[in-house]
């Protein structure tokens, strides 16, 4: 069976072409992807009704160029993200995605956003005793920590309770003058920043951290970073070193919030597994310390990751 899988919950116009046959691992024949990140640099964020307009345009780009990468194949499905995500983008996908099945006369299947950052992981082999798992989704738009006991059976135990780690990463970096989108641009910094060496000392709050629930809370970060930042002198808020100590500070301190949160609702839970999924979850140094601490912390738990 060929599956044509779209995805405009965002910004990304998204067309894969996946051949799944019976047990065996899925093989990905297509895989196209159209950023929209030069449109949207400029606000320093996604902009809906300007990110559908390049959906509209896209989408027929992104299906000739998928098909013609996979080689032409009979489609038997189509899938497509239905949510969350951006209402305008989601609506644009859905309606050409109805549009091609219904040319197509083949199946239309629904696709939760959530749901995908989960099973991204299991594209790998191997997988062997999996469930129960935590979860912990963690992107622009969401910070969810979820037990999943088995295949479509899932309970959220925990949330944000405002801004996702993803936003307080954007918006920090758009403070500090950095590049869009933020994740990326806060990484590289904080990657240059040596704490030993540095003179530059910030402590910021790990928010909820001794709370007893699950759930997260990254506006108040967000405005720790602020007011730092305003109570510094332009010359120095604007030099390389603090612009390095601050990207360095605000990604440790939302590391520190969801390793514990995560590696707690996994003890308490007693899981097999620790998954990761969301755009924030490539962050190398969350997946460098997740690594290091469930081994020294929790060893005998799995650790996936998806690809990157």
């Amino acid at each position: 069976m060929i599956i044509l899988a779209i995805e405009t919950s965002c910004d990304d116009t998204c067309i894969a072409l996946i051949k799944v046959s019976g047990k065996k691992q899925p093989k990905v024949l297509a895989n196209i992807v159209s950023s929209q990140i030069e449109v949207h640099r400029k606000y320093g964020g996604v902009y809906p009704f300007l990110a559908k307009r390049e959906h509209q345009k896209n989408l027929p780009l992104v299906f000739k160029k998928a098909m013609k990468q996979a080689k032409n194949p009979k489609i038997d499905a189509v899938a497509v993200t239905i949510g969350p995500g951006l209402e305008p983008c989601l609506y644009t996908g859905v309606n050409f995605a109805k549009d091609l099945a219904k040319k197509l006369k083949v199946n239309l299947i629904p696709v939760n956003h959530i749901e995908a950052h989960i099973y991204a992981n299991f594209l790998k082999p191997d997988f062997k005793n999996i469930f129960p798992a935590i979860v912990l989704i963690v992107s622009g738009g969401h910070t969810q920590i979820v037990l999943v006991k088995d295949f479509g059976k899932y309970k959220i135990l925990g949330e944000t309770r405002d801004d996702a780690a993803g936003e307080c990463f954007d918006k920090t970096a758009r403070m500090l003058g950095l590049d869009y989108p933020g994740g990326p641009a806060i990484q590289k910094e904080a990657g240059k920043f040596n704490p030993k060496s540095s003179k530059i000392k910030i402590n910021l709050p790990r928010p909820m951290l001794n709370q007893k629930n699950y759930d997260f809370s990254f506006s108040g970060l967000k405005t720790a970073a602020l007011y730092h930042f305003k109570s510094q002198k332009p010359k120095i808020r604007q030099s390389e070193k603090y612009i390095r100590s601050m990207a360095y500070e605000l990604q440790q301190a939302i590391i520190d919030v969801l390793i514990y949160k995560t590696l707690k609702a996994a003890r308490e839970n007693k899981v097999k597994s620790i998954i990761l999924g969301g755009g924030v979850s490539a962050n190398k140094e969350l997946r460098k310390q997740f690594k290091a601490k469930i081994k020294k912390d929790l060893p005998g738990i799995n650790y996936y990751v998806p690809a990157v």
